[in-house]
């Protein structure tokens, strides 16, 4: 595996193109934006989503597809969730299934309610061999080079082995598993929890309500984890308790930052507009849901976190519901 191409040029899929560049002689990496992708090659940096990181001299940024995706043996997907089917779609033709398919996507696709990993198949004209890589990781702590540990999980466990010895190094340590399903549910509800994390903060609410929205969002992640065929031990690991604890106490979690703002009083509207990064968090939770009710699955935090972004329940109020529920056991 020699040639890796990344599709997206946010703050992630920058940092990774960084960290994954000393493993493979050519990295590409797609960016939407055409002035951005021309602006990345003469500066050597993304001055938009990851500024202050220079990448290496293998690193090659791309506006088109076809010089991005040739002679690739591993496709690793860095997208929005809203953007990863209509890119496969335009894609397919370049796509070949001897590739690797590595989706670093945390979220659901609204209206399908499908996992990354399924958009992808859905997407393609083959049986891709797709893994999907999580974990508790901020994009500035990885292009620095902080240690950070992920996992690559898949069905097809030669696949997942193959990814986590190309990925691994001397700061990224990836683990290999075999939970797809807990992993990607995992890594996309842990950011509607983090969302309720920055609001228990933004309205003070102190360090123990926010270790029990923490321990109960755990809960809520594992439920629908396994009411869809994941792994409870999934949950316990790097894409489940790991994630949901960093994003909920990172400074850098844009998550949790949503739930300081809409906390301070501002409305979600002017959020999503004051920034160019993507806070999953904000489509996930009506997908997460949506799904919980699909399953029959009990998710009060998120549910509440659905009533505050899209039906304007204010964040008091939704506090107060959680704290109100009728009484059980643990």
């Amino acid at each position: 595996m020699n040639r890796l191409s990344v599709l997206g040029a946010g703050a992630w899929g920058t940092a990774l193109a960084r960290v994954l560049a000393p493993r493979f002689e050519s990295v590409r990496l797609w960016v939407y934006e055409r002035d951005l992708a021309i602006q990345i090659e003469r500066d050597r940096e993304n001055a938009v989503y990851l500024p202050g990181f220079r990448l290496p001299a293998n690193v090659a940024a791309f506006a088109d597809f076809q010089p991005v995706l040739e002679g690739s043996e591993v496709v690793l997907s860095v997208l929005p969730s809203h953007g990863v089917r209509a890119v496969f779609g335009n894609i397919s033709s370049y796509l070949r299934p001897e590739m690797i398919f590595v989706s670093a996507t945390k979220g659901l696709e609204s209206g399908t309610l499908c996992r990354m990993s399924q958009v992808i198949a859905q997407s393609v004209r083959f049986e891709p061999r797709t893994v999907v890589l999580s974990g508790p990781t901020f994009a500035r702590e990885v292009a620095s080079g902080k240690p950070a540990a992920v996992v690559a999980a898949s069905s097809d466990q030669e696949a997942s082995r193959e990814v986590r010895e190309r990925f691994s190094g001397p700061t990224l340590r990836v683990y290999s598993g075999s939970d797809p399903v807990g992993v990607e549910i995992g890594g996309a509800v842990k950011n509607v929890i983090a969302i309720g994390a920055g609001v228990c903060d933004g309205l003070e609410l102190g360090h123990n309500a926010l270790a029990a929205l923490i321990t109960r969002g755990l809960v809520e992640m594992t439920r629908l984890a396994v009411a869809m065929g994941g792994k409870t031990a999934t949950l316990s690991g790097l894409a489940g308790l790991g994630d949901l604890v960093l994003t909920c106490t990172g400074e850098l979690s844009r998550n949790r930052s949503v739930g300081l703002k809409l906390a301070a009083g501002r409305t979600l509207t002017d959020i999503l507009n004051s920034g160019p990064t993507v806070a999953e968090g904000v489509k996930t939770t009506a997908a997460a849901v949506e799904l919980a009710g699909r399953h029959s699955v009990e998710m009060p935090i998120a549910q509440q976190m659905h009533a505050m972004l899209n039906l304007g329940r204010p964040p008091s109020d939704a506090v107060r519901e959680l704290m109100e529920r009728s009484l059980k056991m643990e």
